[in-house]
This record gives C-alpha cells, structure tokens and sequence, in this order.
C-alpha cells in the first residue's frame, strides 16, 4: 500500500485549536497571544503558560522562520506517510519566543541546517497537509 491511497491523520479539533487548524487551512499560522501580559505563545491551550491568565486572542504570523533542530524520519508509523520518506521534521522558530514542530517539504535531509530559512505554504497547498507544513525559504 502506498501513501498515496491513505490519507494523512488529522488532528482531533477542540474549543482549544480551534482557530489555530482553521486558521492552517486558510494558509496562515496563528498563535495565542494573551491580553494580561501581552505574550505570544504556541501550542494553543485555555490558559497562558506564562501568567495563567485565560483572556486569550489570536495572532496570525507572516509564515517564516527559521530551523533551530530537524531529524529525518524513514520509518514513520502510518501507511499515509510511507510514499514520502524520508520525512524532514524540525523544531522551527517562527517568532522572538516561539518555535514549533512542523514538516518541511521540497528539501532533502542533507541539505537541511541549523538556520536554514524556511515558509509556510501557500493556501492552496496547504489543504494536503493536516497541520502547518514549511518549505525552503529561497530569499
């Protein structure tokens, strides 16, 4: 069985993400940020990790950023994502305080590095992909 006849696992949806997978599918990267203390913050969750406050609000990133740790994956756990190995996943920093996880396409584990520049897909790519998905960031 290929990849190509199994579609990728998707992400259970709640009041806490939300806005953040609705956001992905209109193309865009969105990040909590809280009204008491004013940070930003990323995974999407009820309360800010920084003050506990719960008075929360949505900011969308412009979708660059940079890789701060990658691995390649060759052996991944679902049949969705066997035509696509080797799979490059990276923790990569979109803002001053904020990094996540997330899979980079159109690019070969050796060529990725530390600092390797890196955008989110357009919106008409990213219907594919079930959570925010980056490639090369050719500047």
């Amino acid at each position: 069985m290929t990849g190509e006849s199994v579609e990728y696992p998707r992400p259970q949806e709640d009041s806490d993400n939300r806005d953040f997978l609705e956001a992905w599918r209109d193309g865009c990267l969105a990040v909590q940020v809280c009204g008491a203390c004013g940070r930003s913050f990323f995974y999407p969750r009820p309360l800010c990790p920084h003050c506990w406050s719960d008075r929360l609000s949505w900011q969308t990133l412009p979708g660059k950023g940079e890789v701060v740790s990658f691995s390649a994956i060759y052996r991944p756990n679902h049949p969705s994502f066997f035509s696509d190995i080797p799979i490059v996943l990276a923790e990569i920093r979109v803002a001053e305080e904020i990094s996540l996880l997330a899979r980079i396409i159109d690019i070969v584990p050796e060529a990725v590095r530390i600092g390797t520049r890196v955008r989110l897909l357009a919106k008409s790519e990213a219907n594919r992909y079930p959570l925010p998905t980056f490639r090369p960031d050719e500047r």
